[in-house]
């Protein structure tokens, strides 16, 4: 083999390598919210349904946003919801409704199996803010409205102190602002069942 075929071939087997090292991407994480553990002796006193719920379209995306300050987020492409945050956000309320309110039968608004609820509770969350190693803030606009017309609206600012600077910190502040988000809409049904 010639010098110069001898030259060529070895910067192509050198840009081949370099090529392959570039293509490679980091594994992507999935996060789901934390729901409130059933509560162990579920009635079925009342029926609840949860959603549909609004959310900004800044963060309504698969990957998490995270507010860096002033008016900047942070895309990271490689941490993720495992599923829409429109479909997690009324489960994890309907979850903290369930064990709040003792019913087996709280659910979100695409469960079939809650046909004519008691309760309806739409939710429009005005700001869903990931924040690293700040407060994360759950800020939601609600609405219960019984099964015979009457109506309670409310409106919950929760803040929540994120452990540290990981992900992981910032999904489970934002969980623990749904629980108080759920908590306030909770209390509206009792009085509501008043």
């Amino acid at each position: 083999m010639s010098p110069v075929w001898r030259a060529a071939l070895v910067t192509l087997v050198g840009m081949t390598t370099i090529t392959a090292g570039c293509g490679t991407t980091p594994d992507s994480v999935f996060y789901t919210l934390r729901a409130a553990d059933p509560s162990p002796a579920a009635s079925v006193s009342v029926s609840i349904v949860v959603g549909p719920v609004t959310l900004p379209e800044t963060v309504d995306r698969p990957q998490l946003v995270v507010s860096t300050g002033g008016n900047r987020v942070e895309i990271a492409e490689f941490h993720r919801w495992a599923e829409p945050l429109k479909s997690e956000v009324p489960r994890v309320i309907a979850s903290h409704l369930g064990r709040q309110l003792e019913t087996s039968r709280a659910g979100i608004f695409t469960d079939v199996s809650i046909s004519d609820p008691d309760y309806r509770v739409l939710i429009d969350i005005q700001r869903f803010e990931l924040r690293r190693g700040e407060d994360s803030v759950v800020e939601a606009l609600w609405t219960v409205r019984t099964r015979a017309g009457a109506t309670r609206t409310g409106h919950t600012r929760a803040r929540e102190q994120v452990a540290d600077a990981s992900y992981e910190a910032m999904v489970a502040a934002q969980s623990r602002a749904l629980g108080v988000v759920s908590r306030d809409i909770g209390n509206a049904i009792q009085a509501l069942k008043r």
